[in-house]
């Protein structure tokens, strides 16, 4: 995509392992609006495996938190009419690993807020392949403020 992600737009020096665009070594996922949600097209590499083939779990969790993360940040930065993404980070998420992730194609994330107040977001998320959701996630996501270690991390 030749569009400019959410990250790559308001973070493009974050060198988060699974969002930051600065981090050559991490899984830089590129998310955008569609339709209410986020989305993100993204391609494991074999380095990702747990077996052949097949994505690692772990993988699997970082992508969906990063993704969701993301999303609640966008939505709170909407929902509050602000020019630049509060500070979000995660406070609790739940991945629910449904089938094995096959590692041979790009994967679609979708994440999108269902609660929302001014502070807190609550997203649920997926991981599709080949059609086929496959890793789930709710996740809530807060907004923290001056004094705490990711305040200003974009």
């Amino acid at each position: 995509m030749s569009e400019q992600s959410l990250q790559e737009r308001y973070a493009p020096t974050n060198r988060c392992f699974g969002c930051g665009p600065a981090n050559e070594q991490g899984l830089r996922i590129r998310s955008f609006p569609e339709d209410g949600a986020l989305v993100c097209a993204w391609l494991p590499q074999k380095h990702h495996e747990a077996w052949d083939g097949m994505l690692n779990g772990g993988i699997c969790g970082a992508l969906l938190d990063c993704h969701s993360n993301w999303a609640a940040a966008f939505h709170l930065m909407q929902r509050r009419g602000l020019e630049e993404l509060p500070s979000t980070v995660t406070a609790e998420f739940h991945v629910k690993l449904r089938a094995p992730t096959p590692t041979d194609e790009p994967l679609q994330l979708r994440a999108e807020v269902v609660e929302s107040t001014d502070n807190k977001a609550v997203v649920e998320a997926t991981i599709t392949a080949k059609g086929n959701v496959t890793c789930t996630c709710r996740g809530v996501f807060i907004s923290v403020e001056p004094g705490h270690p990711a305040y200003h991390r974009w």
